[in-house]
């Protein structure tokens, strides 16, 4: 960061480390490159994404799994990270393009608080990631787009907050639960039937898992728990005392207990 930020006017300043970028390198941004005509290339994508709100916070989850055509490329690609202190992002789409928008939003919030002294509103975050993927649209238009979910703890509501986005950059926000990625119509069933407004946190957590649990049964690119290899969904919480990842012992413990008690139950899936 020193070495882009060297030589540049005072004068010149801002709060936003992309659109300084835009500025001065805009070669470094995600979606500044455009492909050659031809055949797209092979590139993994990152599938299923949940999220639901409970009294107190929100949620997040993915699954592990990367597929590149009808290759599974990566059975342990993680798709939900930190923003800041108080906000996650999941991401689904061409898996490269969504990590460098990840990192990217990453930075951005932390050249805010920096250089403002506070955090960003939360109302801000979404917004500036809305921006971030409106400047993908070029690559989005080859068949490269990456979709994420976005979800913060707002510190002035005190409420947890979900927010979807399509490929131009719109934002909505989204009550009670979403899903994006390919196994998202299977995983937003699942969270019809199993969500309530007063779940606890370890309820939620059990709720996700679930829900990726019922995506991965119909979805061939949204990988389940896997006991053998011990992989288990990314999962993050985010209330007043920031976000968590949950350890995944816990994630192991409530994916044996789905798989028993549908055992017992004698489903077939």
């Amino acid at each position: 960061m020193h070495e882009l930020t060297a030589g540049f006017p005072a004068t010149q300043a801002t709060s936003s480390f992309t659109e300084y970028l835009q500025r001065s390198r805009p070669e470094l941004l995600p979606g500044s490159q455009l492909l050659p005509a031809g055949q797209l290339p092979q590139a993994p994508h990152a599938t299923t994404i949940v999220a639901l709100a409970y009294p107190g916070g929100v949620l997040m989850a993915g699954d592990r799994r990367a597929t590149m055509g009808n290759l599974i490329a990566s059975r342990h690609i993680e798709k939900v990270f930190p923003a800041d202190g108080y906000s996650v992002l999941g991401i689904a789409g061409t898996a490269g393009l969504a990590i460098d928008i990840t990192k990217l939003f990453q930075v951005e919030l932390e050249h805010y608080e920096k250089i403002e002294g506070t955090l960003l509103s939360l109302d801000g975050k979404a917004n500036r990631l809305g921006a971030m993927i409106r400047s993908n649209l070029p690559m989005a238009m080859q068949g490269m787009a990456v979709v994420p979910l976005f979800a913060g703890f707002d510190q002035v509501a005190q409420v947890g907050r979900l927010f979807s986005y399509d490929v131009t950059g719109g934002r909505y926000e989204e009550q009670e639960h979403h899903s994006v990625g390919s196994g998202s119509v299977f995983a937003r069933g699942a969270l019809k039937k199993l969500w309530r407004p007063n779940l606890s946190e370890t309820e939620a957590v059990s709720v996700a898992v679930e829900a990726l649990y019922d995506a991965a049964d119909d979805d061939s690119a949204t990988g389940g728990p896997d006991p053998v290899r011990q992989l288990w969904p990314v999962v993050y919480t985010v209330n007043r005392a920031g976000a968590r990842r949950v350890p995944e012992r816990e994630l192991a413990e409530i994916a044996g207990k789905i798989a028993s008690s549908r055992t017992i139950e004698g489903r077939e899936a």
